[in-house]
């Protein structure tokens, strides 16, 4: 808007790429930010999100030539978007959760070589490549909750002074992320962290923030409901037909003991059959099934009670609003409870969807929908973290189960890259849509100059009055 008073050439369009390896699946997401527009909150926005086909990198274990194969297609739609003369000026990178965390902690070489893979395969475009690494589970948290909080334009605002400050109104928000093998809540508590282990210090626009952080590793959908699982076995004496409250009447599921215990998230007998099958079938018992996810966690042990979470963990009491997104959302956005719902009304959707039969289900929605048998398990989990584990009893109303803001995905990937494009400083930018503050106070000047010069003339002209030719009267 001041690009009149200090002309600069129109730069080009900057972009970068990150890829979320996560557990179940990888995406690609490409972001765009006007060039000449340095540390300006809201200015990068998404450009594209390509979902990689088949599952995530972690599954390729067997096979890491596949995980970089895979990637393939998603590279070929990125040479499409971005403009042939800024590839190799666009820089790729790529994140890895928590399915390649448990991957390196069952097999560390077979984690390594899918990452050779990947790595090998985005070096063959022409992008600046800057490398394929796996995520903490603190920093997937943190990236996520940067991500949250820039797009809500919470950590700086631009002032009538023409000096960038921190909102005095603005709102810090919280964030809920739960995946396939891990579940993060990340937020800023009202006192100080007690735990170095869950304590982030970060310095963003001259303001610092202490962030609570705790990522619970073998707790997101995918591993919760193998859990699950196994304690329903182990339970009914280890047979072969074991009742399941939380899957539907009508329906059931038959695995080999091999596939159910190859997590490393699950403990195994010490003498088991990996070809042996093991069947569950359905019953459709809410309250049993809410009541059987208290026994995949520990609820009760925690040295310093009442800041826990859960199994044991340290956590501040919840504060502030959140965002709840990744499988809380998708969740409660099929069950119709999405942005948000009252507490009642969430417990009551959530009892009369799990006590419909599978048949029923399969009239309304088709068995097409591959998670279809899993909602009313991963519902009554997300109400088991969010309440017993989180302590959002009292608090209910300040959560909002979304997947954007801004048009934009909440998740990691944008402040991971924003962190590392250096798009977020420490201190204060001094910088405003591409024209330093000295041009802006000179453009100012001007402006006062120019409105006090036509003030003058229109005096001048006002004051003198042009003779008429008929000399004085």
């Amino acid at each position: 808007m001041f690009g009149c008073f200090s002309p600069s050439p129109v730069s080009l369009i900057t972009y970068g790429m990150v890829f979320d390896a996560g557990s179940t699946h990888t995406s690609l997401f490409i972001y765009r930010w006007p060039g000449n527009k340095e540390n300006n909150t809201g200015v990068v926005s998404q450009m594209l999100v390509c979902k990689v086909k088949g599952g995530g990198i972690s599954s390729y274990a067997e096979d890491p030539p596949g995980a970089g194969l895979s990637l393939k297609e998603c590279l070929d739609s990125a040479l499409a978007a971005i403009p042939a003369k800024q590839q190799r000026t666009t820089p790729v990178y790529l994140g890895a959760t928590a399915g390649m965390r448990i991957l390196q902690l069952k097999n560390h070489t077979q984690s390594g070589q899918v990452l050779e893979q990947v790595t090998k395969a985005i070096r063959g475009y022409p992008f600046d490549f800057q490398g394929a690494r796996i995520l903490t589970g603190m920093e997937e948290g943190a990236y996520a909750w940067i991500t949250v909080n820039y797009l809500q334009g919470g950590f700086v605002e631009y002032s009538y002074a023409g000096e960038w400050v921190h909102p005095k109104t603005r709102m810090i928000w919280g964030a809920l992320d739960m995946g396939g093998s891990s579940t993060q809540i990340t937020f800023t508590p009202s006192q100080p962290v007690q735990d170095p282990a869950s304590a982030l210090v970060s310095k963003l626009y001259g303001y610092e923030y202490e962030v609570y952080t705790h990522s619970y590793l073998c707790y997101g959908k995918e591993q919760a409901m193998r859990q699950l699982l196994v304690h329903l076995l182990k339970t009914s004496g280890f047979n072969h037909s074991v009742w399941h409250p939380c899957y539907h009447l009508g329906y059931n599921l038959t695995l080999t003991l091999g596939d159910l215990y190859k997590s490393p998230c699950v403990a195994r007998p010490v003498i088991f059959d990996p070809a042996s099958e093991v069947t569950f079938t359905g019953t459709s018992e809410p309250q049993l099934c809410l009541n059987q996810m208290k026994n995949i966690m520990n609820l009760t042990e925690c040295s310093l009670a009442p800041a826990c979470g859960f199994n044991g963990v340290y956590q501040p009491p919840v504060i502030g609003r959140f965002f709840a997104f990744s499988t809380y959302y998708y969740t409660f956005d099929f069950l119709g409870l999405a942005p948000q719902s009252s507490l009642s009304e969430a417990t009551s959707t959530i009892d009369t969807f799990c006590k419909r039969t599978w048949e029923s289900l399969k009239k309304e929605y088709s068995d097409k929908d591959q998670y279809l048998r899993d909602y009313c398990a991963t519902a009554n989990y997300i109400m088991t973290v969010l309440l017993d584990g989180y302590k959002f009893n009292q608090t209910w109303e300040n959560i909002y189960f979304q997947r954007q803001v801004a048009d934009t995905d909440i998740g990691w990937t944008l402040g991971y890259m924003l962190n590392l494009t250096n798009l977020i400083p420490s201190e204060l930018p001094l910088v405003l849509t591409g024209v330093q503050r000295g041009q802006w106070a000179t453009g100012v000047f001007f402006i006062v100059f120019a409105v006090l010069l036509s003030f003058t003339g229109l005096s001048i002209l006002w004051l003198w009055k042009p003779q008429d030719g008929r000399g004085d009267p």
